[in-house]
């Protein structure tokens, strides 16, 4: 039963599927199924009761972060590796987002995702921008949407390359075969990274890599289209890689014009102590 609907229902995780026929959500010819295993048979009408779920509320929380820019209107942060940028289902507290809230006032109505215009995944580090009311936020998600900012990453792949720049034009959409996952599909959002070598070691290069487009994993998905996935990327990656929390994926450098003042604002921050240390691991090895 499980199996079957978690081939049906795309909006719901398999564990979450679990769970709606162990509390008796799912009916097969009007009895509750409480068993995940219970076998599916031609002609049986399933019917699945989806429970509202309890609205999550992003509160304030303090937890420090590490903040390299901050006025009136924006405010940027370096987000560590590990952390959630907003709450969501399985991550209701300890997010970036309820940092912020403790730290200053956001003039915002969205209640979950208060100042958020873009996200970098809970294992990238690096610069993240916040706007702290409507003006602000309006005008740097038109700037995302214009591609007028900047966002350039630092990451460390797979395997070794014979020209020094490229640029990949692929589209971007949910993987048909894994729904936790993003891929490169027909009918996908476009999505461009620019990427420059940096670096060349050992099974290893040292790439930036500018983000034209900001789609969900666009980098990692990228990445491994092309042949080299991000290190330590667990979901993209091989399992043969380096050590480390999760993909060797960083926010270097974040551009901007800033909604009042229509100045360009541009920041940069150095990859975490992990990072740096492989690095160093990779050139002394080299």
């Amino acid at each position: 039963m499980d199996t079957y609907l978690n081939g049906e229902l795309d909006d719901l995780t398999r564990s979450q599927i679990q769970k709606l026929i162990k509390d008796q959500n799912v009916l097969v010819n009007g009895q509750p199924v409480s068993k995940t295993g219970q076998k599916v048979v031609a002609n049986d009408k399933i019917t699945v009761n989806i429970p509202e779920e309890e609205p999550i509320k992003a509160v304030p929380e303090n937890i420090p972060i590490e903040v390299v820019y901050e006025d009136q209107d924006v405010i940027v942060v370096n987000k560590p590796q590990g952390m959630v940028v907003h709450p969501a289902a399985g991550h209701p507290d300890k997010t970036l987002v309820n940092a912020i809230l403790y730290h200053c006032q956001i003039n915002d109505d969205d209640v979950i995702r208060p100042g958020i215009v873009h996200r970098i995944d809970k294992d990238t580090s690096g610069l993240l921008m916040i706007a702290k009311n409507n003006l602000a936020k309006q005008s740097l998600m038109k700037q995302l949407k214009d591609k007028s900012n900047l966002r350039e990453y630092l990451a460390i792949v797979h395997g070794n390359f014979k020209e020094k720049k490229g640029k990949i034009t692929a589209p971007l959409g949910r993987s048909k075969f894994d729904r936790k996952k993003q891929a490169v599909v027909e009918d996908g959002r476009h999505a461009v990274t620019h990427f420059e070598v940096l670096e060349q070691f050992e099974d290893y290069s040292l790439l930036k890599l500018k983000l034209e487009t900001g789609r969900t994993h666009q980098i990692r998905v990228h990445m491994q289209y092309i042949g080299h996935p991000v290190a330590g990327d667990p979901l993209y990656g091989p399992k043969n890689t380096l050590p480390g929390k999760g993909q060797f994926l960083h926010a270097q450098t974040l551009g901007f014009e800033h909604p009042r003042t229509h100045e360009w604002m541009q920041f940069s921050i150095e990859p975490p102590k992990i990072f740096q240390d492989t690095l160093k691991q990779l050139r002394s090895q080299h």
